[in-house]
């Protein structure tokens, strides 16, 4: 028998086993001590009964004018007799008999005392020498009846008691063990990155170390990550010095030399040296999604941060080839405006770089805190888009990208309880590419903005 998986049905049917057991046998021991007293009680009334009968039996025998005739008495009205008797003779012969007394049920006399047959206990006793006997029978079938409503009497408040006690028994259980199942529920509330310390003071004392060895583990894992974190963010911004001093020496040597071979090498030696710093502060971004603080205690309003980013990559890198679209009302959101900003950032970029040139990239904010970044391009394969989220992985690999783009905009996203989803080809057309999520949106921000403007 498999035992099932839950800690409170264990206990609940354990405990239930364990007290059946024990009150099915107390009730057993029970009955048989019951048994026993009521076979001396019985015994009693047999010995008692013969006693009282035969003295009485005794003169009317004595007094009789007709010796050797049986007498048998009669009813006074109908009744179960379960104690029947004969009196009898030194030779045998029936003296005096109970009404409902059958002979053959009577054995031969042999002496004083009790005897049994295989249904009747009887008991025997005689005066004057012997010359008078008595015994009285009664059924083993009274006495077996007798048992058998005692044992029903202990067994069907059982029926009652028992599911009565079972379910207190969970009950108990179930409350005794609700200080588990709440730190079961707060680890079911954490987010994956969530490695703060589990509130365990209400444990009981057999679980508490191991909510203590919890603890203790996500104490060890938070400071490897936060180590792992910092570690990055720190070699990317010390980077960023000496990168920007080595770009600007490869650009002064190209502005010096007049030998072509010279400048190739030195315009390849300065683009390296771009993506080098392209892909450091991806590392800081990275590292700000995975550890920053996401959301603030104040809300703005989305808009402006998504027209100061789109004009700056639009003035850098791809002019006119951006079209924003932003509603009439103000979207108001807690999300930190700088990472909104990173994130918004790393979309339209990816979006142009491994989009068509020569189409342009849509950029749309909702009123309800939806953005979607979409353009035109190749179908990517549904396998290749299941991987797009990882870090270094890029759809095209001819492309000139770190991989990071869309492994931060997902971080930010799981940070925020948000989902980046990745369709292609985009909705309504048979190509293209389209990446969407869902912000956080203050709808009375919102609101109390709107009616603001409007007074």
């Amino acid at each position: 028998m498999r035992l099932p998986r839950s800690l409170l049905a264990r206990l609940g049917l354990s405990l239930g086993l364990v007290l059946t057991i024990l009150w099915l046998l107390a009730a057993t021991v029970t009955a048989v001590i019951v048994r026993g007293e009521l076979d001396e009680v019985f015994d009693s009334a047999l010995r008692e009964t013969a006693e009282r009968i035969l003295p009485l039996a005794v003169t009317d025998i004595v007094g009789r004018e007709d010796q050797g005739v049986t007498q048998r008495l009669a009813p006074i009205r109908e009744h179960d007799e379960f104690f029947t008797y004969l009196v009898r003779d030194a030779e045998g012969l029936i003296l005096l008999r109970s009404h409902a007394a059958d002979p053959a049920v009577f054995p031969p006399y042999d002496g004083p005392g009790f005897r049994q047959t295989s249904t009747h206990r009887l008991y025997s006793d005689a005066v004057l020498q012997g010359t008078i006997r008595i015994t009285v029978a009664e059924p083993l079938a009274h006495r077996g009846a007798v048992a058998r409503e005692i044992q029903m009497g202990l067994g069907l408040p059982l029926l009652i008691v028992l599911p009565l006690a079972l379910a207190s028994i969970i009950l108990a259980v179930r409350f005794n063990l609700a200080p588990l199942r709440r730190f079961r529920m707060r680890l079911e509330a954490r987010g994956a990155r969530d490695l703060s310390e589990v509130p365990a003071d209400d444990l009981p004392t057999e679980i508490g170390p191991l909510a203590a060895t919890l603890n203790s583990l996500l104490a060890r894992l938070r400071e490897a990550f936060e180590a792992e974190r910092s570690f990055t963010a720190n070699a990317a911004h010390e980077l960023r010095t000496p990168l920007a001093g080595a770009i600007a020496q490869a650009q002064r040597l190209r502005s010096e030399t007049r030998d072509p071979a010279t400048d190739a090498r030195a315009a390849e030696i300065e683009a390296t040296l771009k993506r080098l710093t392209r892909l450091s502060e991806r590392l800081m971004q990275l590292a700000r999604a995975e550890g920053g603080r996401l959301r603030t205690d104040q809300s703005a309003d989305l808009r402006a941060v998504a027209r100061v980013v789109v004009d700056d990559i639009g003035r850098t890198d791809a002019l006119g080839r951006i079209a924003l679209k932003l509603p009439d009302t103000a979207v108001m959101s807690d999300i930190d405006p700088d990472a909104f900003a990173i994130l918004c950032r790393n979309l339209v970029e990816n979006a142009l770089r491994h989009g068509d040139e020569s189409a342009p990239v849509d950029v749309i904010v909702t009123g309800d805190g939806q953005l979607i970044v979409a353009n035109d391009g190749p179908v990517v394969p549904r396998e290749t888009l299941d991987r797009l989220t990882a870090r270094f992985e890029r759809a095209n690999s001819g492309t000139d990208g770190s991989g990071l783009g869309l492994a931060i905009v997902a971080a930010i996203a799981d940070r925020i309880g948000s989902q980046l989803i990745l369709e292609s080809p985009r909705p309504g057309s048979t190509s293209g590419f389209q990446a969407s999520l869902r912000l956080p949106v203050s709808v009375l921000d919102t609101v109390a903005r709107d009616a603001t403007r409007r007074t």
